[in-house]
């Protein structure tokens, strides 16, 4: 979002999930000449969520407005931390050193039988703090599918964009789709059947010191696996400014290096490897 990697932040049940913000309206119904969605069995399992549970990505961001762009590298590790009691409720902490590239981040998320709700990060955000919980997923899986998961207006963005010492207001309309199961190479190897979710976020900035709107957009694209869970994500954000051609552009994209899972496998491209730990 706005001076923020907030829509990569709440991609996960630990980076596994679509974006920020969820008001779950339901499916849309299917039209003439559409395919009928498959049901995906055993849709949670996409999240594995053990304690101990551990990934390790390969990052890149390439940034910059239409006149100067720069490429940076990282590396993320997601790490399932345990348990702990938010809001009254019980709910999973996952710690990412180094989430979009961005500082190490603590994030909470509850699953039950109807999918999952995301309850907030450390350090969360002043829009975040506005949404708080929210559903991110819902099961089970149906392919093709899609819904609408925000519409809300008037929200506090948190920025001030104009430069009038206040911040600014925002419309966010965002929708996410499975749009299918596909095959995905990333470094730890080759999968099958990977299931890819799009989400996409229009965002409508209104500026306080003139009444002027400026827009911005967080497309995400994600690939989560059977027993693994997140393998592969690119999101695309574009950042308004006041300046005509100084819009931010900011792309970043993870890939699996490797994880080590509880059970003692640990996965180097398509094995599982009894014991071990993943080298490159």
């Amino acid at each position: 979002m706005i001076g923020d990697h907030n829509h990569s932040r709440t991609i996960r049940w630990h980076r596994q999930v679509l974006i920020a913000v969820g008001l779950m309206v339901g499916w849309v119904s299917l039209g003439y000449g559409q395919i009928a969605p498959t049901m995906i069995p055993d849709s949670s399992a996409y999240f594995p969520d053990a304690k101990g549970n551990e990934w390790r990505y390969r990052g890149r961001i390439t940034q910059g407005t239409i006149d100067q762009v720069k490429d940076t590298t990282f590396v993320n590790v997601s790490t399932v931390m345990g348990q702990e009691k938010k809001d009254g409720v019980t709910v999973k902490v996952f710690h990412d050193t180094s989430p979009g590239g961005q500082a190490p981040m603590d994030s909470y998320y509850r699953r039950d039988a109807a999918g999952i709700r995301y309850y907030g990060s450390k350090p969360g955000t002043i829009l975040e703090q506005q949404l708080i919980p929210y559903q991110i997923v819902r099961f089970p899986f149906e392919v093709p599918s899609e819904f609408l998961q925000l519409d809300r207006k008037n929200l506090n963005l948190g920025v001030d964009i104009d430069r009038d010492n206040q911040a600014e207001t925002v419309d966010v309309e965002a929708t996410v789709s499975l749009s299918g199961q596909e095959t995905v190479t990333v470094p730890s190897g080759t999968y099958d059947d990977a299931i890819r979710l799009e989400a996409h976020m229009q965002m409508l900035v209104h500026l306080s010191g003139d009444g002027t709107h400026v827009y911005g957009f967080d497309t995400l694209t994600a690939w989560i696996v059977k027993d693994i869970g997140l393998v592969k994500y690119i999101e695309r954000q574009m950042i308004p400014t006041r300046e005509a051609g100084k819009d931010r552009l900011l792309q970043i994209t993870e890939e699996l290096e490797g994880a080590t899972l509880q059970g003692g496998s640990v996965i180097i491209g398509r094995r599982h490897v009894p014991g071990g730990i993943y080298q490159e």
